[in-house]
């Protein structure tokens, strides 16, 4: 037993050194963590929240970012309950961060550290944003104006989609539409024909991040078919001003030279009662029966000057035209008519209907719509028509056929 004693004693003693040793300031405290930490996304900042759960000591936490060389202290006022955290960190460079948060109490202990990462977004993202692409912009028959939005990603970030607009009144208009990321649509009512609209997309790089990120205002048209504010007589269903059979000419505004009149020894051309699309009387040439049409021109001039802007012209065409001849759809300023091949160069704008790659080709009997646009600096009235120049006499011949024209103001 005596034995045993002294051994007791013996350990006793080696405890009590190392006491003395490694805690002569007394026993390590530490406070409560900090709980439920989030670090919520911003530009070139971010915000850190978090809760107190326990520990009414605690009197204020720090957090420290950069490896430790940044740091932020926050004072705490503990309630009976929990309590909430919250702190702003500006001034970040742009991309993933990590932070440290310990608790204090009013002795200095420290908590065991928390550590979370976060993202800081800032010019890299911007740059990388653009505006929502918009599908189609048109005119209505009730005067909206729908805009058809183009999908986006569900992970996009698109918020919103800030829309200016102008009515019938000159008012303008503002508007936020939530952003839909598939099969979107928006109609803004009594538009104001002739004007587009202005529009910024904003977005968010996370759906709990606390800044919104926009782009630059983007302008974008509103197309309005506009045929038959300007022109007439344009189809489906074309009329005639003569007519012997089958062939005759167009009724006004329409005109034409003598060399389109290529039928019935020269009184008729460029008119044909043909039923084609479910609908008779169309615009037509043809050269069967030895009949060439050379620097042939239909046309008509707009019924007023168009507005400045840019506008597209559409056409439902059938053809079968050689690579010796041609036809095309020609848009030219003022009300005199439409340029010859060798004035092509001095038209607003213009579209070829074919043009075979060998001698002797011909088209594969085309049927389809075709378009070609122009813009205007200023108000001016535009002739649009048909140039042809078609040889051939036999079987097959050259011919084309137009069911209509639109006329359409982007």
């Amino acid at each position: 037993m005596a034995v045993l004693a002294l051994s007791t004693v013996v350990a006793c003693s080696k405890i009590d050194d190392y006491r003395t040793e490694f805690m002569s300031g007394g026993p390590i405290i530490y406070t409560s963590k900090m709980d439920s930490v989030q670090i919520l996304s911003g530009k070139n900042r971010v915000e850190l929240q978090g809760l107190f759960t326990s520990d009414p000591n605690i009197v204020s936490y720090k957090v420290f970012w950069n490896g430790g060389l940044d740091s932020l202290e926050m004072p705490v006022t503990r309630s009976s309950g929990v309590d909430t955290a919250r702190v702003i960190i500006d001034g970040l460079p742009e991309g993933q961060m990590s932070f440290e948060i310990r608790t204090y109490d009013n002795e200095g202990h420290s908590s065991v550290p928390v550590t979370e990462t976060g993202s800081v977004y800032g010019d890299y993202y911007q740059s990388s944003l653009v505006n929502r692409g918009i599908e189609e912009a048109a005119m209505q028959d009730d005067g909206s104006a729908l805009i058809t939005w183009a999908d986006v990603n569900s992970d996009a970030g698109v918020q919103n989609m800030e829309i200016t607009y102008m009515d019938n009144n000159g008012q303008s208009h503002d508007t936020i539409i939530p952003s839909i990321i598939e099969n979107q649509q928006t109609t803004l009512p009594d538009f104001k024909l002739g004007t587009g609209i202005s529009y910024i997309t904003s977005y968010i790089p996370n759906p709990t991040a606390i800044d919104t990120f926009y782009v630059e205002q983007g302008v974008h048209s509103v197309q309005a078919d506009v045929t038959n504010l300007y022109l007439s007589n344009v189809g489906p269903g074309f009329q005639s001003a003569t007519f012997d059979g089958r062939w005759g000419t167009l009724a006004a505004p329409w005109k034409e030279n003598d060399a389109a009149k290529n039928k019935d020894g020269g009184t008729n051309g460029g008119f044909t009662s043909d039923s084609r699309w479910g609908y008779s009387g169309q615009l037509n040439w043809e050269t069967w029966g030895n009949t060439p049409v050379v620097d042939g021109k239909l046309y008509q001039a707009t019924s007023a000057p168009l507005p400045a802007g840019t506008y597209t012209i559409t056409f439902q065409y059938y053809s079968e035209i050689q690579s010796n001849s041609s036809v095309y759809c020609i848009a030219a300023t003022g009300d005199k008519g439409i340029p010859s091949l060798d004035g092509l160069s001095d038209a607003l704008g213009y579209t070829l209907l074919y043009n075979g790659a060998t001698v002797g080709a011909t088209s594969p009997n085309l049927e389809e719509t075709k378009s070609f646009s122009f813009t205007l600096d200023t108000p001016q009235v535009v002739t649009i028509g048909f140039l042809g120049n078609l040889v051939g006499s036999g079987d097959p011949g050259n011919y084309f056929v137009v069911g209509y024209i639109k006329l359409i103001q982007n």
